[in-house]
């Protein structure tokens, strides 16, 4: 493969500029030496090869700056010797010699990269000289503008940042390899897709859009993206118009960035901080309401023994009395349990196992309702570091609730699980059911938020609390009339 010749700099003046005649006709090679040895052309040094073959040779050894090519050359042409030595990796301009104005031949020979074409009863010593350092000039410009062109494309399709280039449209022209790992599909994909599929609210599209044309640029645009695999992550879009000479927008280039992670983390420790101040509220409670508790506990047993408890009244109200001062206590452990750190006793094994296990556990309460369960468990390696009970106590509260949720002979549970790209475990369980507003989703791992009569609004605080404590993550999605999803995450 031939590396590309030495340029010369236009600030720089070079004291001999190499040229090669590809001529097969001598007397047009005298010719030619004749124009180049005039003194306006003495920089020139013209050396000679009167076959195609030979010329292939010459050009492989990437000794010339220049190349003057007849067009007639035996069997082949000079457009056929052109294209074959760009293929070589030829990157000196190469000026093409027709006998007479062909505009066909002309046009071939430009579009194959022929630096120019001069008609031979035409040309004189100032015409080839100009002709040859122009085509020099020119070819210096282009290689350094490939150069400037290779450097940025290279940041480009290297970034770190989904970079992308888009019309007013925001309908893809070009896009990194970063934006095809963010959203799932190919350039050629993008190019071609409807933006409209990307966004889970074409709202947000609509005012994206709006923000670019009325002002050329947005920054920070928050919105939901939605991958190929249907996952939605969080993202932010700044989009800035690239203008044309006239100051018109010509095209748009932009920038995503995921911050789905970062809002995840931001909303965990938000929790934690909740989880925390409900512990301490927890702790302050049961304190102040054990010990009197306990001091009535006391007191009705010894009332049990001064009264008559042949009496069935008697019995009857004591009995209410103990069963609720039960119910307290119970109530205060479980606000205590929910809150608290967990300590885990975290061993290597399967996932799938412990969800099976976990599904077994409400069998039974599916059945009864007449409801249909489906489970799909992943081939892969689920292997993840997990204290068992817990996890199937965090997974129970998930079952239950969709359970509850689902009407009685129309239920369909789906429970799938998987393992991601970012070396993590989850189990998907969907329902049927009649789904939750945005403001519910919003506040269903706040303590004490609860949507059912009796419920205290522990038990998914709980499940959060658990799946913190083994450093995951849980992502909610519903849609009233159509159901929920939960899917709940382990790293490996």
């Amino acid at each position: 493969m031939i590396t590309a010749p030495a340029t010369l700099n236009v600030n720089e003046k070079k004291e001999i500029i190499r040229v090669l005649l590809i001529e097969d006709d001598e007397d047009d090679y005298l010719l030619t030496k004749a124009l180049v040895s005039v003194k306006e052309n003495a920089s020139i040094k013209l050396d000679w090869v009167d076959s195609y073959d030979r010329a292939l040779t010459a050009i492989d050894k990437d000794q010339h700056d220049v190349y003057l090519v007849d067009y007639r050359l035996g069997h082949y042409t000079g457009i056929d010797l052109i294209q074959e030595a760009f293929q070589m990796g030829c990157r000196a301009p190469m000026i093409l010699l027709t006998g007479q104005d062909d505009l066909t031949v002309d046009q071939s020979a430009l579009e194959l990269g022929a630096a120019d074409y001069l008609v031979k009863g035409r040309i004189d010593a100032q015409l080839l000289g100009r002709s040859i350092r122009y085509a020099l000039r020119q070819a210096s410009v282009l290689a350094e503008l490939a150069q400037k062109e290779n450097k940025y494309r290279t940041l480009f399709e290297r970034s770190i940042d989904a970079i992308f280039v888009a019309n007013d449209e925001m309908r893809f022209q070009d896009a990194n390899s970063s934006v095809e790992r963010l959203l799932g599909y190919s350039r050629d994909e993008l190019i071609h897709l409807n933006p409209a599929r990307l966004f889970a609210d074409l709202n947000q599209l609509r005012n994206l859009r709006f923000n670019v044309r009325e002002h050329g640029q947005i920054k920070d645009f928050e919105t939901t993206l939605i991958h190929r695999n249907g996952r939605k992550r969080i993202c932010q879009i700044s989009v800035w118009a690239v203008e044309d000479v006239i100051g018109h927008p010509e095209w748009y280039q932009g920038i995503v960035r995921d911050i789905t992670d970062q809002k995840r983390a931001q909303q965990d420790l938000i929790l934690a901080e909740k989880l925390s101040m409900t512990g301490k509220i927890a702790r302050s409670i049961a304190h102040e309401v054990r010990n009197p508790l306990t001091n009535l506990s006391l007191a009705l047993e010894q009332l049990k023994d001064e009264l008559d408890t042949d009496s069935e009244f008697i019995t009857m109200f004591t009995d209410i009395i103990e069963r609720n001062v039960d119910r307290i206590g119970q109530l205060i452990t479980e606000m205590l349990n929910s809150s608290k750190p967990r300590d885990l006793d975290r061993k290597k094994q399967d996932f799938n196992p412990v969800v099976r296990e976990t599904i077994q556990l409400i069998s039974d309460r599916i059945k009864l309702k007449r409801m249909r369960l489906e489970t799909q468990f992943s081939t892969d390696d689920c292997s993840a570091l997990l204290d068992r009970d817990q996890v199937k106590t965090a997974l129970l509260n998930i079952l239950v609730n969709a359970v509850e949720a689902m009407e009685e002979g129309k239920g369909v549970l789906i429970v799938r699980t998987g393992c991601t790209d970012n070396n993590r475990v989850y189990v998907e369980v969907s329902d049927n059911g009649e789904g939750i507003s945005e403001s519910v989703r919003q506040r269903l791992f706040d303590p004490f938020f609860t949507g059912k009569s009796g419920g205290m609004g522990l038990g998914l605080t709980a499940t959060q609390n658990i799946i913190n404590s083994h450093k995951g993550s849980i992502e909610v999605e519903s849609q009233e009339g159509k159901g929920t999803t939960f899917r709940l995450y382990f790293p490996r």
